[in-house]
């Protein structure tokens, strides 16, 4: 049963919610309008505060039952701490996600929020999106949540009362772009694969249309004519056809190069004959979490209207065993014709890419690719869950990359390539082979990726972010959308 959030921004007026949430800063402090709600239940709060050792802290609470003087059940004093006109919108963003999982940890069901401190149109956005994403969860297929105590009522009203309410309407509908897309490729992620195979996956990129992007779906038989072996040999083992959606968003001059984002959609991955072990095979169903960053992020300049040119590419493909399926040792064809030795099927994802990112330089002649990938369980290695590896043929466009992370929260870190790294993945029998043995197996798959995209700028990110991470006060779910924000945060400051 999916939870829904039903969150208006609205000027300060008499609240009739059954709850009242006030911000507290550092040392009590309230703003003007909560102070006149305070003040109204005759309750002095330094007393109250000192009795409950409550100092309004980050993600500290205080709650009061039946207050006098209000028009409500309760009040909930939310502590967030020194935020400030110089504190950076992720920690806005880790607040409001603070205070809407205390909301639903009450049982809420319609609350107001008093957001009267000292802070910009875009950090109280930033808050708004925090309370949209970290309200989500992916229940929708619970039959009898009632009977869950962790969840809520089905849905939960939420008012933000705000100064600035023109100004902030404004942000907010920017910075709604990027949440939806986000909540878009989590969407993506969290689906099993049973319900959303490669056709489905399709679908989802072609209903983007509704929001003025323009869809085309290639199948197997437009791929084969146009010689992407590397790519389909991945999905012979499955009853599933693949796929290549291509999703345009054209918001720039029409003589502009677009910008190219490049996904790995392998909506399942069992290994093919090379086939996973049992144990964590269940999480492979994210396996197409670069391809969903691609859907989320296209999402979102469709929506925000971005005055920028892009292109988004996914290769969708399910990656199974049967009789046939490739083998290791076989020799295939890619679009480049370049041909690829197979030394391991379960080195999928870096077949599909090879035949996407070609595609995508040829056809569009982009300014740049980023390509994004759970590609290696190397990466987890190297970097853990908290960054994703970035390798790059272009300073800029890395500092670009990496400077978006530290703004957003989705971090990188820039891993090293080389020529050195690059002799590994040479075959005796093909031009290369899909594997370069047990060492820098991360750095391996980004070289091998390197041969497909020519002179142009171009980066490669590995997903060990993508999903089944540590929560926090803005993502709950096993899914992340992590790349959405990235990618989105570093057109806006470069490419419009």
């Amino acid at each position: 049963m999916d939870q829904i959030l039903s969150l208006k921004i609205e000027g300060f007026a008499k609240t009739k919610a059954k709850q009242i949430c006030l911000i507290v800063a550092d040392e009590l402090a309230l703003g003007e309008e909560a102070t006149k709600i305070w003040e109204a239940t005759g309750q002095d709060l330094s007393a109250l505060s000192k009795a409950a050792d409550f100092v309004a802290k980050k993600s500290s609470f205080l709650n009061v039952f039946a207050p006098t003087g209000v028009d409500a059940d309760r009040i909930l004093l939310a502590g967030i701490g020194d935020l400030n006109a110089d504190t950076d919108l992720k920690e806005f963003a880790s607040a409001g996600g603070t205070i809407v999982n205390q909301l639903r940890a009450q049982k809420a069901e319609n609350a107001e929020i008093v957001f009267d401190l000292d802070a910009s149109a875009e950090q109280i956005a930033a808050f708004a999106a925090g309370i949209r994403l970290g309200h989500y969860r992916f229940d929708k297929y619970k039959t009898n949540p009632g009977k869950t105590d962790d969840l809520p009522p089905a849905e939960l009203k939420l008012v933000l009362r705000v100064a600035n309410q023109k100004a902030v309407t404004a942000a907010d509908k920017i910075r709604d772009a990027v949440t939806q897309g986000t909540i878009c490729a989590r969407n993506l992620v969290n689906e099993p694969a049973n319900i959303l195979g490669t056709v489905e996956f399709a679908q989802a990129a072609k209903d983007l249309e509704e929001h003025g992007l323009e869809v085309e779906i290639l199948d197997e038989k437009q791929m084969t004519q146009l010689g992407m072996g590397s790519l389909l040999a991945v999905g012979y083992g499955s009853r599933r056809p693949s796929h290549l959606a291509i999703m345009k968003w054209n918001g720039g001059k029409k003589a502009d190069a677009p910008i190219a984002f490049v996904g790995k959609g392998v909506v399942f991955d069992s290994g093919g004959l090379s086939i996973k072990p049992a144990g964590g095979m269940e999480d492979m169903k994210g396996d197409m979490g670069g391809a969903a960053a691609v859907t989320g992020i296209m999402k979102t300049l469709g929506l925000r209207k971005a005055k920028v040119n892009a292109v988004g590419v996914i290769g969708l493909v399910e990656n199974m065993a049967d009789g046939n399926a490739m083998r290791p040792s076989d020799i295939i064809t890619s679009m480049s014709g370049q041909t690829i030795e197979v030394l391991n099927t379960d080195a999928e994802g870096r077949l599909v890419l090879a035949d996407a990112l070609w595609y995508t330089k040829e056809t569009f002649k982009p300014k740049f690719m980023v390509n994004l990938a759970t590609l290696t369980g190397a990466n987890m290695v190297a970097l853990g869950d908290q960054h994703a590896g970035l390798f790059s043929n272009d300073d800029e466009l890395s500092q670009n990359l990496t400077q978006a992370g530290l703004d957003t929260g989705e971090r990188v870190w820039r891993m090293p390539m080389g020529p050195e790294y690059d002799k590994l993945i040479n075959s005796k029998f093909a031009d290369m082979k899909n594997i370069g043995g047990r060492w820098a197996g991360a750095i391996t798959a980004a070289q091998f990726l390197k041969r497909f995209v020519g002179e142009v700028p171009w980066a490669h990110i590995d997903l060990s972010t993508a999903m089944n991470v540590p929560a926090t006060p803005i993502c709950k779910s096993w899914g992340t959308g992590f790349g959405v924000a990235l990618l989105d945060k570093m057109v806006r400051d470069h490419h419009e």
